[in-house]
Formats: structure tokens, sequence, C-alpha cells
């Protein structure tokens, strides 16, 4: 193919690099050639279950060929720009020359059908078993870090180039036999549920909004998921129902992965200034689609404080004149105090 080449670095940093391999062989040769060099810097980790010992890269090997094969099937070889692999001490970049194409963005390439830039070579790969047709290379190289306990993969277009990057995570043995275990169960964890999980180790809550992002999924299909989610028990729902809703991780689950590298203390207390601005922009947007405010157990809700705390960081709210106070105990509201009003 015109314009077909590719290049491994090894980086020292962002500027410098201590070697380099060029070439522009047949396919299969290349993906070999790069395979052995990177594989040369992805150690291995043994970890022993009973009285077997098992053995996980760095990176799994099934990411690093998915994400090679997307790259050359992709790449838009018009511009005869290489194909970069980067490998630097603790992440690995592979990127190739070309923007998406068909409706593809970084933010819905998940889920997004199958989109051929190269169609006789994809066609070529397929009859040979080293892709499909059913676009599934993303989802691999997901399914494959997630399951390890490791960040999904950062998907970036800058100009006229495409770059998915991993991050040199730890292996988590306790998520590893999380998964196999629900698989066991007949719960076999798809992607969707292993982000949303992930997400809420190393982060303490989640709405269904900022899901549906992270999952590339309209927001219809990720509240299917969540209470699916919840049904499993694997998330509860916090907060006040409606817009102010919010997910945490189960207590049962969280405690059995407690362990894993960056996870956060589950429903660990608000600091008073977060608290403040988390009620003000659920009041705000309670405000602008005519629902009602809040009341102290919902605001006990969203920020795990206690009945008195609630009223005393209310209190501070009305006398800053943001926050409007209508009736008394606990048939008190609070509602957005709109200057205009």
């Amino acid at each position: 193919m015109d314009g077909y080449r590719w290049s491994h670095l090894r980086m020292q940093s962002d500027t410098e690099y201590s070697d380099r391999m060029d070439g522009n062989d047949a396919l299969m040769t290349s993906i070999t050639r790069i395979m052995d060099r990177i594989m040369a810097d992805n150690p291995l980790t043994t970890v022993k279950e009973g009285l077997f010992h098992f053995e996980y890269r760095a990176y799994p090997e099934i990411a690093l060929r998915e994400m090679l094969m997307n790259a050359f099937c992709h790449a838009d070889y018009s511009l005869a720009s290489p194909i970069m692999i980067k490998q630097y001490p603790q992440r690995l970049d592979i990127s190739n020359p070309g923007r998406f194409i068909g409706g593809v963005t970084a933010d819905n390439i998940l889920h997004h059908p199958p989109v051929a830039r190269n169609p006789r070579l994809v066609e070529a790969l397929t009859v040979l078993r080293l892709v499909n047709r059913s676009s599934l290379g993303i989802s691999r190289i997901f399914e494959s870090l997630l399951i390890e306990g490791k960040e999904p993969p950062l998907i970036i277009e800058r100009g006229q180039t495409i770059s998915l990057t991993l991050l040199r995570g730890e292996f988590s043995p306790e998520f590893r036999a999380f998964v196999s275990d629900e698989a066991d169960a007949g719960r076999p964890l798809r992607v969707d549920t292993m982000l949303i999980i992930q997400h809420l180790l190393r982060n303490t809550e989640i709405q269904t909004t900022h899901a549906a992002e992270l999952c590339h999924r309209q927001s219809a299909e990720m509240r299917e998921i969540l209470s699916e989610m919840e049904r499993y028990g694997y998330i509860e729902r916090g907060g006040p129902a409606g817009r102010g809703a919010y997910w945490v991780l189960a207590a049962g689950l969280h405690q059995r992965l407690a362990a894993m590298p960056g996870s956060q203390q589950r429903n660990g207390r608000i600091d008073k200034e977060t608290a403040k601005a988390r009620i003000v922009s659920i009041l705000k947007k309670r405000d602008d689609s005519g629902e009602p405010g809040l009341q102290n157990k919902e605001v006990r809700a969203i920020t795990r404080y206690d009945r008195q705390q609630v009223i005393r960081i209310i209190r501070e709210l009305a006398e800053e004149g943001v926050v409007r106070v209508t009736g008394h105990g606990r048939g008190a509201r609070y509602t957005l105090n709109r200057k205009d009003k």
C-alpha cells in the first residue's frame, strides 16, 4: 500500500527516546516485529490462586494486538504519515493518521456500528481471522483492561491523527476474582458494568448523565443498565429522586474490592463548600425544570450530613441570599432564591 509505514520508539521522556525501529514489511510481519518490541518491556505479574500460578502482563496482549490491528485497518494512508507506537515508562501510545469517519467519535466509539475506512484490507484480514466484521476490537481492548482492574484506554482525535493510550496500571487479583465469580454465577459482566464499578471505586458517586458519557450510551440505555446493576446488588441509589439522584457502590462490593489500587473510601462525607455547591447545583436544575425544591431528608442523602448539619448549612446559604426556606420543621422546603422572582 502506498504510504504504509510504521515506527516504534522507546521514549525516555516526551522529547527523548532511547531507540527506534521503522518498517513497512508485510502486515503480519510488521505486527510480529512490533509486538516483539513492546513485549520486551511488558513485565509479568504472577498471581497465585490455589494450587495454580497465573501470569498477567502490564499491558494485556489482547489489547495490544487489537490496538495495532485497529491502527493499521483505520489509518488514512493517503496522508503518507506513519503509524506511531511510542512506549513510555508508564504508558503506551499507538496512533494512526486519519480522522474519525462515518459519525464515529471518541465519545461513541465503544458502541458505534462498524465503519471501515479500508474495506478491502478489513475483508482480507477477516478472511485470515485476524479481525471481525462486528467491530468488536474496541470492546475487546476495554474488556481486557477492565477485567484486570486497569483503567480503560484514552482515545483522542488530534488534527489528522487518532491515538489510543494505555496507562501502565497494577493488576487487581480482587477484581479479577470478582469477574470470574460473577461469570460462574451466570452473570458475566459487560464492559459498561465494569466501567461503572471501577469508576465508583475511584470516585464516591456517579449520576446517570455522567455514567452515559463514560459508557458511550444514551441516557435511556444507561438507566436500564444502572437499574440492572442495582438489582444485582452492585450499586445503590443515593440522593433524592429525579435530577439529584446519584449512584454509589454497594457496601458489600466495596468491601470486597477496597484493596484495589486507587479505590476511595465509600460514602465519605463531603466538605462544607462542596456540599453547598452540590445543593445549589441541584436546586438550579430543579428550578429550571419547574420541579419542587429539596427537603432536609433529601439534602441529607445528597451530602451525607445529619439533620442538624443540614439545617446549619441551609441557614448559611439563606444568609448568603442563595436559598429560600419555606415552611417549618420537617415540612420545610429549600428552593433557589432567584433575584428576579
